[in-house]
């Protein structure tokens, strides 16, 4: 559970970069080149991503 949280975390993270670069142009050859509304769009998912990241690694693992 902690380690696919961490995976799907880290990919968040990473599309959301890409989103954000993206919306501010620094990453061209999409519809979202250049739209800012996309910016904010890839800054929440980078957001959520480190969120879930650092939950997956420091909650405790469940002792079975």
């Amino acid at each position: 559970m902690r380690t696919g949280l961490a995976i799907v975390g880290a990919l968040m993270l990473l599309a959301g970069a890409v989103f954000a670069g993206q919306g501010l142009g620094y990453i061209p050859g999409s519809y979202m080149t250049g739209d800012v509304k996309w910016f904010w769009i890839g800054s929440a998912m980078v957001v959520v991503g480190l969120v879930m990241g650092v939950v997956a690694l420091v909650r405790p693992a469940k002792r079975v």
